[in-house]
């Protein structure tokens, strides 16, 4: 009787060795699908060549501009920008400074939302609509106080084409932060990729708007 329970316990530790030996490890983790991040990502890139394309031609017509002589005589300029046209700075800068600030706003909405504060990220992304509604603003009272036609000369043309567009991506970006807005007031602040991907194209969205401030505004 003893050998027999004896060669049974040797029998059965043998078993569980093999089992042992051929169980299958764990399997690799799963990785957080971060789409919101990915579809984030992809459109700045889109949006930036886009914009880049479009102020590339510009620079190009530009260029390629007649010559003709300045009031004074004293000098000769690129018969681009039309005489009678007259940029207003004072909104164009203040549009500059104002998506800079909105910048600061979707930030703090990041830092508050890793720390579950639904108060602050809502009032943060309360702020950042706000600037968004007051470049848009901006944006219309240029075309209003140039007053030209789309079709008055090559520059005009091109000027509506890349401004319009650029106000397209701010109302995306401003359709971005209602939908971040909204989880905020529902209390989903787990979504935290959201905030990021929201704060990922405002960030992008700068950095493209102040190229087109530069080369459209600035440099005419």
């Amino acid at each position: 009787m003893k050998k027999f329970l004896k060669q049974y316990r040797q029998t059965h530790e043998h078993q569980l060795m093999s089992t042992s030996a051929t169980a299958l490890n764990a399997g690799p983790k799963i990785a957080m699908r971060r789409q919101a991040l990915v579809l984030s990502g992809l459109l700045s890139a889109a949006s930036a060549m886009l914009i880049g394309s479009m102020l590339a031609i510009w620079l190009q017509f530009r260029a390629n501009a007649p010559l003709r002589e300045s009031a004074d005589g004293t000098k000769m300029l690129r018969d681009w920008l039309p005489e009678n046209i007259k940029i207003p700075e004072v909104a164009t800068n203040t549009m500059m400074l104002t998506i800079v600030i909105t910048c600061i706003m979707v930030q703090w909405a990041v830092y508050a939302s890793r720390r579950a504060d639904s108060k602050h990220t809502t009032l943060a992304l309360g702020v950042a609509l706000l600037t968004q509604i007051a470049m848009i603003n901006a944006q219309i009272a240029v075309y209003l106080q140039m007053d030209i036609g789309v079709r008055d000369s090559s520059y005009t043309t091109m000027f509506y084409a890349i401004t319009a567009t650029m106000t397209l991506l701010i109302v995306i970006g401003l359709g971005f932060t209602l939908v971040a807005m909204f989880r905020s007031i529902a209390g989903r602040l787990s979504d935290h990729d959201l905030f990021v991907a929201h704060a990922v194209y405002w960030y992008s969205l700068t950095v493209i708007f102040a190229a087109m401030w530069f080369v459209v505004y600035v440099q005419k």
